[in-house]
């Protein structure tokens, strides 16, 4: 549930947990370069208009130069962020501010490593750009975890932090807490939720 003003809308934790897998697919354009008499093979960095012509438009990411290619999440981890979104949406028509934006919304960042961002569920409140990424992090960020979602989640949170994220949610089906609430205010502090419990996304979603 994201809770603000007061109130909020709660989103079940309880689900039964199946071993989806999901994997990280990296994709580098390789063109060859000629100098020095001999033939090198150099790596072009991907960019913002790379990831709009992702093969079959799926998911993506801009990390290290490289388009990451992400794959479909399954039953469980789609569900538990769709019930993110839809609280999410509940609350932005009830205060008629921001917008909830569902997974594979692309987030354009300008960070060192990485160009873009694409989390399960968000909520944002710059300016809409129609038929174009989102230009900015969301204030608030969800990452639901497939079963191959395990090693560099430590990573991607300095990442969101940096670009401007202020709240991000690690939902975890398969754990205990289900959800950890970190913050950009003290993020080596997470808030855990249990199931049962109703998680909160204080006080970044307005």
């Amino acid at each position: 549930e994201a809770r603000g003003g007061g109130r909020g809308v709660r989103l079940p934790l309880a689900y039964s947990l199946l071993p989806i897998a999901s994997c990280l697919l990296p994709l580098a354009s390789r063109p060859i370069c000629r100098g020095s008499g001999k033939d090198m093979i150099t790596k072009t960095k991907a960019t913002i208009e790379d990831l709009y012509n992702v093969p079959d438009k799926g998911k993506a990411e801009i990390v290290n130069g490289e388009l990451i290619l992400m794959a479909p999440t399954g039953v469980d981890p789609n569900y538990a962020a769709g019930e993110i979104f839809a609280s999410l949406r509940e609350y932005a028509r009830c205060k008629k501010t921001g917008r909830a934006t569902t997974d594979n919304a692309g987030f354009n960042v300008n960070l060192p490593d990485r160009g873009s961002l694409s989390p399960d569920a968000a909520f944002y409140v710059g300016e809409i750009k129609g038929m174009k990424f989102f230009e900015g992090a969301p204030v608030f960020a969800a990452e639901v975890r497939s079963e191959g979602d395990y090693g560099q989640e430590a990573e991607k949170r300095v990442d969101y932090f940096a670009a401007g994220t202020l709240v991000i949610w690690d939902v975890d089906l398969r754990s205990e807490p289900v959800v950890r609430v970190y913050r950009a205010s003290d993020p080596g502090n997470p808030t855990l939720y249990r199931r049962g419990e109703v998680a909160e996304a204080e006080p970044w979603v307005p």
